[in-house]
C-alpha cells in the first residue's frame, strides 16, 4: 500500500520533509500546501497550495505539519476531522490546551497522531537507548544535556525552552523511560524578544534520576551534547555529529593508606562506538509511516508531546514564581 502524503509547510523544516517523504518506500508525496509560496523550490511539479483546506480536498492519508507552532492547533484539528493521519513539528503546540485537544481530537478520530521530537531518532541517542536496556551502564544516576548556539531568525512565536528545551525533555524521559516528577527552572531575556533565550531545567524523574537541561540562544558555540551518568560509568551523546562515547569506571589499586578509606570511580577504558548513523528525519518518517500501517514502533506519539509540553510549561511557570513545580510523571 502506497500512502498519500500532504505537507503543509515548506520552510527551513518542510524542505527537509519534502525530501524525505519523496525518498521513502510506501508513501508518495501528492499535495504542499504554503501560504507563503515555495522559498527553497522544493515542489517540483506540484502546485503550492494556499491552505490547509486545499491540502486536505487533495485526497491524502497521511500529513506533515511544518508550520509556526501557533498554527499547529488548526491545522491538526481539521486534519483529524477528515480522517487524516497526522506528524506535527516540535513542540505539539503553543499551548497545554491546544495540545490536549489536539491529543483528544485524534483519539476520537482512531487516528495517528505523532509530533516531530526528532532526537529521538539520532542513532547516537537510539545506540544510547539500547546499551541502557542492554545494562551495560547498570543503574541511571544522572542525565545532564547542553544544548546551546545562536539565535535561529525564523523562530518568533515561542521562545527557547519550548522550541529547543523540548527535545531534551523528551529525549531525557525516553532514554531514562521515566517521566519528570519535579522541576526547578530559572530563565533569561538578554536579547529584546518577548520570550526567554535561556533556560535551564533541574529536575528528577519519578526512577529517581537527577535531570539537568542547560538551553540558550546566546551562545556563538553550537552544542547538542547528553551526558548520561550510571554505576558502571557514563555515556557521551553528541547529537551534532551521532557519535556515543563511553567513560568505563576504573579500579586503581590504592597504596596510600591515608585515602584508602574513599573508594571513588576512577577513569577506565574509553570507548568511542561505530554503529549504524542513518538520517533522524528518515528514520522518523519510516516510524510514522510503519505506524500508520499497524506496527509498532518508537513514534512519540501526541500523548507523549504533550506530557512534554506539560513539563516544558511547568518548566516556565517555575522561573516565573521561583518555586518547585511537581507532575504527574506518567510516560
Amino acid at each position: 500500500m502506497t500512502l498519500r502524503a500532504g505537507l503543509l509547510g515548506v520552510g527551513m523544516m518542510g524542505r527537509h520533509h519534502a525530501r524525505v517523504l519523496r525518498e521513502i518506500d510506501g508513501v508518495d508525496l501528492v499535495a504542499i500546501a504554503d501560504p507563503g509560496g515555495d522559498p527553497h523550490g522544493v515542489a517540483g511539479d506540484l502546485d503550492v497550495l494556499p491552505d490547509i483546506d486545499s491540502l486536505i480536498e487533495s485526497g491524502i492519508d497521511i500529513a506533515v505539519v511544518a508550520v509556526p507552532t501557533r498554527f499547529h492547533e488548526d491545522a491538526a484539528l481539521k486534519l483529524a476531522a477528515a480522517g487524516v493521519h497526522t506528524l506535527v513539528e516540535k513542540p505539539i503546540a503553543h499551548s497545554v490546551e491546544a495540545g490536549q485537544r489536539m491529543v483528544d481530537a485524534f483519539a476520537a478520530a482512531g487516528l495517528v497522531g505523532a509530533v516531530g521530537h526528532i532526537e529521538r531518532f539520532n542513532p547516537a541517542l537510539q545506540e544510547l537507548r539500547r546499551r541502557i536496556e542492554a545494562d551495560e551502564l547498570g543503574a541511571v544516576y544522572q542525565v545532564v544535556t547542553r544544548r546551546q548556539g545562536p539565535f535561529p531568525s525564523r523562530i518568533a512565536d515561542v521562545g527557547v525552552a519550548k522550541d529547543l528545551a523540548s527535545h531534551d525533555v523528551d529525549l531525557t524521559a525516553w532514554v531514562v523511560q521515566s517521566g519528570y516528577e519535579t522541576v526547578f527552572a530559572q530563565t533569561a531575556f538578554k536579547s529584546g524578544r518577548e520570550h526567554e533565550d535561556m533556560i535551564t531545567i533541574t529536575g528528577r524523574t519519578a526512577s529517581g534520576v537527577i535531570v539537568n537541561n542547560i538551553v540558550n540562544w546566546l551562545s556563538p558555540m553550537k552544542e547538542r551534547l547528553t551526558v548520561v551518568t550510571g554505576e558502571k560509568g557514563a555515556f557521551v551523546a553528541d547529537t551534532s555529529t551521532g557519535d556515543l562515547t563511553f567513560y568505563a569506571n576504573g579500579t586503581i589499586p590504592l597504596e596510600w593508606e591515608s585515602v584508602s578509606s574513599f573508594r571513588g570511580v576512577s577513569e577506565g577504558n574509553v570507548t568511542r562506538y561505530a554503529f549504524a548513523k542513518r538520517e533522524p528525519l528518515r528514520v522518523e518518517h519510516e516510524a510514522f509511516r510503519d505506524a500508520v500501517l499497524g506496527k509498532r514502533t518508537d513514534l512519540v506519539t501526541m500523548e507523549q508531546g504533550q506530557r512534554t509540553l506539560v513539563v516544558v510549561e511547568a518548566a516556565l511557570e517555575s522561573a516565573r514564581e521561583g518555586i518547585t513545580q511537581r507532575l504527574d510523571a506518567t510516560l
